[in-house]
């Protein structure tokens, strides 16, 4: 949402090209940009009359060069309370704990897209410090991109696995819907690298990263002179992953338009490049990821907007549900310590235990950014941690938000992956248990139906007739 009253951004910056772009991004959210050159001339226009204007600063690392963690300081001894964002082209770890130690709010890797550019301007400028999520970090570790990297226990949770590895091995289009950093991405890259078109062409669009005047060239490409400024031919997403997989996210970001384009181009597996007088027959894979559900846009009840049925009948072929992580809290323990054992092993941190009590507060928090948004504040906290453990006292913002809990821990259910117990204290049917067993088992083992036979100690015409009586078919 844009202010009422413009603000003003410092933009260190010595390259014109990045400098328009980014002033021209921040006016579009109310922002007026000044631009400086140097560093000098930065620290020196901080005690101007403009300068004590500026709300927030924009620091592109190559100015100051290996100086950035110190310019930085500089900057934050002179304007304590002043957010400082890093642009930079590298993804080093060690880079983004010296420029977070030195003062950095936040750290964007160029080229940055638009929509986290703002995010990261948003978050930084806020007034206060937020009551219902903490502010977002962009992750700085790489994911390990299979099923065994996917951490949790939850019925729900394990129930969704066990769908996406047996749909990992189809050729099918998916839908995985589900909040924001609940791991959708993660789920569609593990179950193309489960998939028989493992070793083939992919590639990963976000449908809100990419403006939406170029996203129709993006998907299908254009001829020479197609439209103004269409100087070359580009062959479009959809043509380049033929016989391998396409993984769109975001795509309920998608225009209705194009949405009725793709439902076509899909269901008739020939995609027409803007600007040409003839299609191409192409062999793609289709993988979706919404934040909506996408149903919920058709019921005529939702303002939100309209997502085209026939797209929607064909990209859900198989949909699976990934759930919020405050839906499975039982989880937060066995994340934390494994986000903490990747966060360890990047250059300038260390491994760290956690302490009980900061396990409480992780577990009491509801987390509207599910679990990305734990692995970011793991990372600050650890970044910033002068011991070798987190206790509830490396999460300021988390005992502002949650205020005082009790360490203890419902022994049933914390790291349990099958729940014994029903709400209210008493067992749950056996039946109940049965099933959630063996969607723990068909996650665990990829799909493999034999290996989860084999480890269940029965036979596969058994599994596959449990999997009827129990009526967990379609989610296995």
């Amino acid at each position: 949402m844009v202010e009422s009253d413009t603000r003003l951004l410092m933009l260190i910056d010595d390259e014109p090209a990045q400098s328009r772009l980014i002033t021209a991004l921040a006016a579009r959210d109310g922002w007026r940009t000044l631009v400086v050159k140097d560093s000098e001339t930065a620290i020196a226009t901080l005690g101007t009359r403009e300068g004590m204007q500026c709300s927030a600063i924009i620091l592109d690392q190559w100015v100051p060069g290996d100086d950035a963690s110190a310019l930085i300081e500089e900057l934050k001894a002179r304007r304590p309370a002043m957010p400082i964002l890093m642009l930079t082209t590298s993804a080093s770890p060690l880079l983004a704990v010296d420029a977070m130690r030195a003062g950095a709010t936040d750290y964007l890797i160029k080229p940055v897209a638009p929509d986290r550019l703002m995010q990261a301007l948003r978050s930084a400028t806020r007034q206060e410090a937020p009551k219902e999520e903490l502010q977002p970090l962009t992750e700085k570790i790489s994911a390990n991109l299979d099923f065994d990297s996917m951490i949790g226990n939850a019925p729900e949770f394990r129930s969704a696995l066990a769908k996406a590895a047996k749909a990992a091995r189809g050729h099918g289009p998916v839908l995985i819907e589900g909040e924001s950093g609940t791991g959708k991405e993660m789920l569609l890259r593990a179950m193309h690298g489960a998939s028989p078109r493992a070793k083939a062409t992919l590639r990963l669009i976000n449908i809100r990263g990419v403006p939406a005047n170029s996203i129709e060239s993006v998907l299908f490409g254009h001829e020479p002179n197609a439209f103004p400024g269409a100087f070359d031919r580009q062959i479009g997403a959809i043509q380049h992953c033929d016989g391998g997989t396409l993984i769109l996210d975001e795509i309920d970001r998608l225009n209705e338009d194009l949405q009725a384009r793709l439902a076509e181009t899909l269901s008739s597996g020939i995609v027409r490049p803007v600007g040409a007088k003839h299609g191409f027959r192409v062999d793609v894979r289709v993988l979706s990821a919404s934040n909506l559900p996408l149903a919920d846009l058709n019921d005529g009840k939702n303002a939100i907007g309209h997502f085209h049925p026939d797209l929607l009948e064909y990209i859900s072929q198989t949909k699976i549900t990934l759930p919020p992580l405050r839906q499975r809290a039982g989880d937060i323990p066995a994340l934390a310590r494994h986000f903490l054992s990747r966060i360890g092993e990047q250059p300038g941190l260390r491994h760290m235990s956690i302490s009980d009590s900061a396990l409480a507060l992780l577990s009491a928090f509801d987390w509207p950014g599910n679990v990305r948004q734990l692995q970011a504040v793991l990372f600050r906290a650890a970044v910033f941690c002068d011991r070798e453990t987190l206790t509830a006292s490396s999460f300021p913002q988390l005992s502002e938000a949650v205020g005082e809990v009790t360490e203890e821990v419902n022994p049933m259910q914390e790291g349990v992956g099958v729940m014994l117990y029903a709400a209210d204290g008493n067992l749950r049917p056996l039946e109940d248990i049965e099933a959630d067993v063996i969607r723990l088992a068909i996650g665990h083992y990829r799909g493999r139906m034999t290996e989860v036979a084999r480890r269940l100690g029965i036979g596969r015409s058994t599994l596959y007739r449990k999997l009827s009586d129990l009526g967990i078919g379609d989610a296995a």
